[in-house]
């Protein structure tokens, strides 16, 4: 398998709920943050060209608990990519004895969107963000595949 771009933390004691478990929102916030560090990290001109990001879905399959203090890796892989749209996947893997464990796998799609006159307009995905995802992707997209669709 590629590699991923992971978002390691710590879970603290704000983010779990009375009787110690994460809530299912913190799993979407943390796809959100993910994917943020990877785009400040791997893409800064994303923002200066004036490209947005927008979910169009975002969803979540839950294995194990996730509680606070637990040590959680969030690890972010492009799972395909068309001419406007990207979907990511995310596995979140907490160390339990030494061991990883897949606590949970999540999915999010996005469009490329461009503001013209105060309207977002839908624009295709700049070849500078498809360029810096393909070594993250599940499995290797040959560069005539992501441009159709």
């Amino acid at each position: 398998m590629s590699g991923y771009y992971e978002y390691k933390l710590t879970v603290s004691t704000g983010e779990a709920t009375l009787v110690g478990h994460v809530h299912f929102v913190d799993y979407l916030r943390w796809q959100g943050r993910c994917r943020e560090l990877f785009l400040e990290a791997e893409v800064p001109a994303l923002p200066a060209d004036g490209v947005r990001l927008h979910a169009l879905k975002a969803e979540c399959e839950y294995f194990t608990e996730i509680k606070a203090h637990d040590e959680l890796s969030v690890r972010m892989r492009l799972e395909e990519i068309t001419r406007t749209q990207i979907q990511f996947t995310f596995d979140y893997v907490k160390t339990r004895d030494g061991k990883e464990v897949l606590a949970a796998r999540g999915r999010q799609r996005v469009a490329c969107f461009r503001g013209v006159e105060g309207e977002a307009v839908v624009s295709t995905v700049p070849d500078y963000l498809r360029e810096a995802l393909l070594p993250y992707a599940e499995t290797p997209i040959p560069a005539a595949t992501t441009r159709s669709a």
